[in-house]
C-alpha cells in the first residue's frame, strides 16, 4: 500500500527532472541575439538598397559571424540611426555591438574591441572636379594657407586627427559625409577629407560624379575593429572574436571587404 502511494510522487520527481533536463537543454539552445543599428552615412559599412532594405560591409560580416557561428545572431542591422547617435548608444549599452570602428583612447574606454583588425581605412581628399591644386603630403595643404580649409565630419575622428597633425585650416561644423559634399560643392570648403574603401560608390550614389574628383594621395590610414558594448558576456565576446579570426584566416573578410571596395 505504503508503496502504491509513493510511485505517483516517484514518477512525478523523475517526470519533474527530465522536463528541467530537457527545458535546460532547450535554454542553452536559444542563440545569442547581439543587438545592433545601421550607421547613416558610413558606406560602405551600410548602404541604403530601397525601401526598408540595407546592404553593405557590414550587414555581410554579421551574416558571416552567424555562419560561422550558428549559435550567434546580430539584430537591428536593417534600422538607421545617427551614427554618432549610434556610437553612444553603445557606450550606454542600449545596444550591443558596433562593426568596423576606429580606435581611440575614449573610445577603448567604453568599448570592448575585438582583434584581429577588420581591415584598414585610407583617408583621401576630395576636391571639386576643376581644383588644379597638386596635394601629396600635408605640408602641400599648409601652403594653401585659408584657400586650404579642410571639411571634416563633426563628432568623428577625423578632426582630432587633423588637430593633432597641426597647421590646417578645418571645418567640422557639418555632422555627415553627404552634407560635407554638398558644401565642398557650393565651394565652402577647398576639400573634404574622407575614407576610403567606398568613397567612389558614395560619391555616386550622392549624385556628385563629375562634379569632384578624389585625390590619389592617401593622406593617413587606420585599422577599424569590432567593438562590444562592456556589458556584453565575455564568454560572447570570445566567440564572436574566434569567429572573426576564422573569417580572417579563410579569406572570407578579404572577400567581403573587395566586394565593397
Amino acid at each position: 500500500m505504503m508503496l502504491r502511494q509513493r510511485l505517483p510522487a516517484a514518477v512525478a520527481l523523475c517526470l519533474a527532472l527530465y522536463l528541467a533536463l530537457a527545458g535546460g537543454r532547450a535554454w542553452a539552445a536559444q542563440p545569442v541575439v547581439l543587438k545592433v543599428v545601421a550607421q547613416e552615412g558610413t558606406e560602405p559599412k551600410y548602404i541604403p538598397a530601397g525601401i526598408g532594405r540595407v546592404v553593405g560591409l557590414c550587414v555581410d560580416l554579421y551574416r558571416a559571424i552567424e555562419r560561422t557561428d550558428p549559435g550567434v545572431v546580430f539584430a537591428g542591422d536593417q534600422q538607421w540611426t545617427p551614427a554618432l547617435q549610434a556610437l553612444s548608444q553603445l557606450a550606454s549599452h542600449e545596444h550591443d555591438a558596433l562593426c568596423a570602428v576606429q580606435r581611440t583612447d575614449e573610445r577603448a574606454r567604453q568599448y570592448v574591441f575585438l582583434e584581429p583588425a577588420l581591415f584598414q581605412l585610407r583617408y583621401q581628399l576630395i576636391a571639386r572636379a576643376g581644383d588644379p591644386a597638386t596635394i601629396n603630403n600635408w605640408d602641400d595643404v599648409r601652403k594653401l594657407g585659408p584657400q586650404g580649409v579642410i571639411l571634416v565630419n563633426r563628432g568623428y575622428t577625423a578632426p582630432g586627427m587633423l588637430e593633432r597633425i597641426g597647421g590646417l585650416q578645418v571645418d567640422a561644423s557639418a555632422t555627415t559625409p553627404a552634407a560635407n559634399l554638398q558644401k565642398l560643392i557650393a565651394g565652402k570648403g577647398r576639400f573634404f577629407l574622407h575614407r576610403a574603401p567606398g568613397m567612389q560608390g558614395f560619391i555616386d550614389r550622392a549624385g556628385a560624379a563629375g562634379k569632384v574628383k578624389i585625390l590619389p594621395a592617401v593622406m593617413a590610414t587606420t585599422q577599424v575593429y569590432m567593438a562590444l558594448g562592456t556589458h556584453v558576456d565575455p564568454a560572447v565576446r570570445a566567440r564572436v572574436q574566434r569567429a572573426i579570426e576564422q573569417l580572417e584566416k579563410n579569406g572570407e573578410l578579404a572577400r567581403i571587404l573587395q566586394k565593397w571596395a
